[in-house]
């Protein structure tokens, strides 16, 4: 016979509130427990499974995660669970790509040459974008972005570039089709500007270091959804 658990026993174990218990099952993500002969809710071995992989979802992959992939389980659609946490360790693994290449080339932008080429304390909009092989729309667009501050000339009011700025141009260059770029890359570039290379390099690191984290914590979340679907009998 299951054992049975009060509100309150599921609530020490997973570190959360009876009122938190309740809210997840009025959002449909874990089965309404039964009722005892005086109203109180009853919960099952099988509850706390559901509640222990919501919670731990939730850590590795976000509320809305945990979520759609528990409604899934509760059609028995333990496939397309799996596959939806797939997908988003598949975007991890390219925020760490991008997130490796980045500091790669910030490591390789601490010089003041490129290419063996001495650069100039100041350049323009043409040759900036000549050096990093790109256009000048696109070296406008990213000023618009608030990526890059060019600095005036004081005689013309032309642009000009520094080469921090156009190590800030190779790096968004390169970085500019990824999730990570999407999500985190404006900052780093903008540490890089404010603080130069040195910084900006361990803004990346760190980065790596809450991706690595991530893994971690979305491993401990699989592992309980597997336990949930043995438990469940869906594998």
């Amino acid at each position: 016979m299951s054992e049975v658990y009060r509100p309150i026993d599921i609530a020490r174990q997973l570190g959360l509130s009876t009122s938190a218990l309740r809210h997840y099952e009025s959002w449909g993500v874990v089965p309404l427990p039964s009722r005892s002969a005086s109203g109180y809710r009853q919960y099952t071995n099988e509850h706390l499974a559901w509640f222990r992989c919501l919670r731990a979802l939730n850590d590795g992959f976000g509320m809305k995660i945990a979520c759609d992939t528990l409604i899934l389980l509760q059609t028995g659609k333990a496939e397309e669970a799996m596959w939806l946490v797939n997908e988003q360790q598949a975007k991890l693994h390219q925020d760490k790509a991008a997130a490796d290449r980045t500091r790669q080339l910030l490591m390789q932008l601490e010089t003041d040459e490129l290419d063996g080429v001495k650069l100039k304390p100041y350049m323009s909009i043409g040759e900036a974008a000549e050096l990093a092989g790109v256009a000048p729309s696109a070296i406008r667009h990213w000023e618009k972005e608030g990526l890059i501050q060019p600095v005036r000339s004081p005689d013309n009011g032309y642009r000009r570039y520094t080469p921090l700025q156009l190590r800030q141009i190779l790096l968004i260059r390169t970085l500019r089709t990824t999730i990570f770029f999407l999500d985190g890359m404006k900052e780093i570039v903008q540490l890089m500007g404010t603080r130069g290379v040195e910084h900006a390099i361990k803004g990346t690191e760190h980065a790596l270091e809450t991706i690595g984290a991530r893994i971690k914590r979305q491993f401990v979340g699989i592992h309980e959804l597997v336990l949930l679907c043995r438990e469940l009998k869906l594998m």
